[in-house]
């Protein structure tokens, strides 16, 4: 099936006891056994089936079976939020005494991450200089255990060179690990292209709505654990945590997922609630209509910024003199995504103007919702790190990152017409207090 076709169909078919066309809720804990051997037979892994919905549930199951076949991967899981699944899938390739190599565009709280909790627990996470493939390939040695990427970084608008960078990881026997939250399987399948650990948030352009926490952990199937047995023991060894398991020979190419659902999920229990899947799969039913649409607006938005002398910079990777402009047609076929960033005359107080008077886009720190976003990274979501930090991230005291919806463009560009005129006009509320 096509993609459109999978966002409304994939991973279910119709339930053989009730004839339910829509997913249903399975709100519920745990699940019967028929038998103590029964039990027993499910905890081996031996029989398929559900246990307790801190491992595993059928509405849930049915999320990651979409989301897998829409990034054209084996397997999924998923979790309570984006973070999780960031953590997890790292947690579940890297161990004490070893280290992960990473662009420097990154999201904020994965910078923290990265930066400071990781590092606490004896990752070493190894920050390139730039998203060159030769600066992330110099930082690889003997304990590197992945290298991370985001497809389309947050907020900084930068595309990795996914191919080039998957064959750095194939070279040292690494894999590659990418958050495909900003693209979208609908613009990007980075497997494709190489990649064997996707995440996504799924709270943004696959929900779609503001309304849902979630996170997934999708894999290509592809890495080959066993001939990289001295990286990733984890996987072809005897795991005491859970009774002697080897993932890789009880689940063959689908180790990965299995493990991170058995060690991860089961134990530290960042679990996805049945209505959160429910209403993730409602989003995603519709996700490539809402993609063509934020797509289409933000082309009209960064056109409008860019021709306006109130506007002093705009970065759009969809414009032929942007540095990312050759990679968004390797990728994209010419398209950008619906993020951008740019800056107003007037610099971070001019700024700060044009973003108080807003009044159809939201101020807040989400993305991908239908509805027009306006954020302020260098005093929200990237308020921790330093200027020089923030300055490698993409970030700069006047940064506005803007996340375009799918309401009517002649809409969406008034509001920024007036709120450009506002912020030549008055002074900012949060100027004045200070």
């Amino acid at each position: 099936m096509k993609r459109e076709t999978i966002a409304v169909h994939g991973g279910y078919e119709t339930d053989p006891t009730t004839k339910s066309v829509a997913v249903p809720i399975y709100q519920t804990v745990a699940y019967e056994f028929d038998s103590a051997d029964h039990g027993a037979a499910l905890f081996n892994l031996e029989a398929s089936g559900y246990r307790y919905s801190r491992i595993s549930n059928p509405t849930t199951q049915v999320l990651e079976r979409r989301v897998a076949a829409l990034e054209g991967g084996l397997d999924a899981l998923c979790v309570a939020s984006g973070q999780a699944a960031l953590n997890y899938a790292i947690l579940n390739l890297a161990e004490m005494g070893s280290n992960i190599v990473s662009v420097p565009q990154l999201y904020g709280t994965t910078y923290t991450l990265f930066a400071h909790i990781l590092p606490s627990q004896g990752i070493t996470v190894r920050f390139a200089e730039s998203d060159q493939p030769d600066a992330m390939e110099k930082l690889i040695d003997g304990k590197t255990r992945a290298i991370y990427c985001e497809s389309v970084g947050n907020p900084a608008g930068n595309i990795c060179d996914i191919e080039a960078l998957a064959a750095i990881g194939q070279r040292h026997g690494v894999p590659l690990v990418v958050d495909n939250t900003v693209a979208t399987p609908v613009m990007l399948r980075p497997i494709e292209y190489g990649a064997d650990i996707i995440v996504h948030s799924l709270t943004k352009f696959m929900g779609g709505h503001g309304t849902t926490l979630g996170g997934a952990i999708v894999d290509s199937g592809r890495f080959p654990w066993k001939a990289h047995a001295d990286r990733f023991p984890m996987f072809s060894t005897p795991d005491a945590s859970y009774h002697g398991m080897v993932y890789t020979d009880h689940f063959g190419d689908a180790a990965y997922i299995a493990r991170c659902r058995s060690v991860y999920q089961r134990t530290t229990g960042a679990v996805i609630s049945p209505l959160s899947s429910f209403l993730l799969l409602q989003g995603i039913e519709s996700v490539a209509l809402r993609v063509e649409r934020h797509v289409d607006n933000a082309r009209r938005v960064a056109d409008f910024l860019r021709a306006d002398p109130r506007v002093a910079w705009v970065n759009y990777a969809g414009f032929a003199d942007n540095p990312y402009n050759a990679l968004a047609h390797k990728y994209f076929g010419g398209r950008a995504c619906s993020l951008m960033t740019f800056g107003i005359v007037g610099g971070l107080e001019g700024g700060k103007r044009f973003y108080d008077a807003l009044k159809l886009f939201k101020r807040l720190v989400n993305l991908g919702d239908s509805k027009s976003l306006a954020c302020h990274p260098a005093s929200t979501t990237h308020r921790q790190m330093s200027a020089q930090e923030q300055a490698k991230a993409g970030v700069l005291p006047e940064t506005i990152r803007l996340s375009i919806g799918i309401e009517h463009i002649d809409d969406i560009i008034a509001d920024l017409d007036q709120a450009l005129a506002a912020a030549q006009t008055r002074r900012s509320p949060l100027l004045a207090a200070e």
